[in-house]
């Protein structure tokens, strides 16, 4: 008696190959410290997204700027921990009845973004804006972290 196998849909065959991309790529990140980027992602990759983010620094401020397209003020939280700022929230996923998916790229889930500091910040003033999908969070520096101007006397 001969047994049939079940032989893999070339769609199946297609996912399959594509988890061993994702999970290649997963290991090359965790060797190379993510050098490149979101090439390939795993579906599940999209339910956990790390939005961009930038920091500056002058003598009394560092600014955080971070990209967050299509959220709602509601969905993010920011937190301010000794010196480390945490921004977190949820792009929630939208639901298209009666339209099938052809093409997804959009990060749906919740993000986390912690930048430690190196100086000490004034928490009473930290200050946060939302404009265009743009957050800007001011942190001004305590007035022990500021240089300090020292004048020498001549004698």
């Amino acid at each position: 008696m001969e047994t049939t196998r079940n032989q893999a849909s070339p769609q199946s065959e297609l996912f399959t190959s594509f988890g061993r991309l994702a999970a290649l790529r997963e290991e090359m990140d965790r060797v190379f410290g993510s050098a490149f980027g979101p090439i390939m992602r795993s579906p599940g990759s999209f339910h956990r997204w790390s939005p961009p983010l930038d920091v500056y620094q002058d003598k009394d401020n560092f600014t955080v700027v971070i990209d967050l397209p299509g959220l709602k003020k509601e969905n993010i939280e920011i937190s301010l921990r000794e010196q480390n700022l945490t921004v977190s929230g949820k792009r929630p996923i939208e639901e298209k009845t009666g339209e099938a998916g052809f093409r997804a790229e959009r990060f749906y889930g919740t993000f986390q973004r912690t930048v430690q500091l190196p100086t000490q910040v004034d928490p009473n003033a930290v200050k946060a804006s939302y404009q265009n999908g743009i957050l800007k969070v001011v942190l001004p520096k305590s007035e022990a972290a500021k240089p300090k101007q020292i004048a020498v006397s001549v004698n």
